[in-house]
């Protein structure tokens, strides 16, 4: 069975179906962590409802882009995924970032990409 670890910003309608198949078997894997950037995310109570461990790594108290990837990995890397899902995460990562989870990192957005980034 596949380590999940889920990356939200929001409510955390995603991740919540997610845990939804993860319950009903119908995905490979299981949750072992959400991480939010914002402190203030709907989806991370509704991961604690599913007994999920979370943790928060808040971009603004990052000087930058840069820092702020180093801390999310670091987050990320402490629950030891085989794959890393980015479930309404809404904020842009760098390449180093994107190179580390090479394979292994999945992306849920709301729209065609790269006509409609959202940013």
């Amino acid at each position: 069975m596949k380590r999940l670890v889920i990356v939200i910003s929001g409510r955390g309608s995603n991740m919540a179906a997610i845990l939804d198949a993860e319950r009903a078997g119908t995905i490979a894997g299981g949750v072992v962590g959400v991480i939010s950037n914002r402190p203030d995310a709907a989806g991370l109570a509704i991961a604690h409802r599913h007994g999920v461990p979370t943790a928060i790594v808040d971009h603004l108290a990052f000087p930058d882009r840069k820092a702020f990837d180093q801390a999310l990995t670091a987050a990320i890397d402490a629950f030891a995924p085989d794959l890393v899902v980015l479930a309404g995460f809404m904020r842009v990562l760098g390449a180093d970032f994107v190179a580390r989870y090479r394979d292994r990192l999945l992306n849920i957005h709301p729209s065609l990409l790269p006509a409609y980034p959202g940013l």
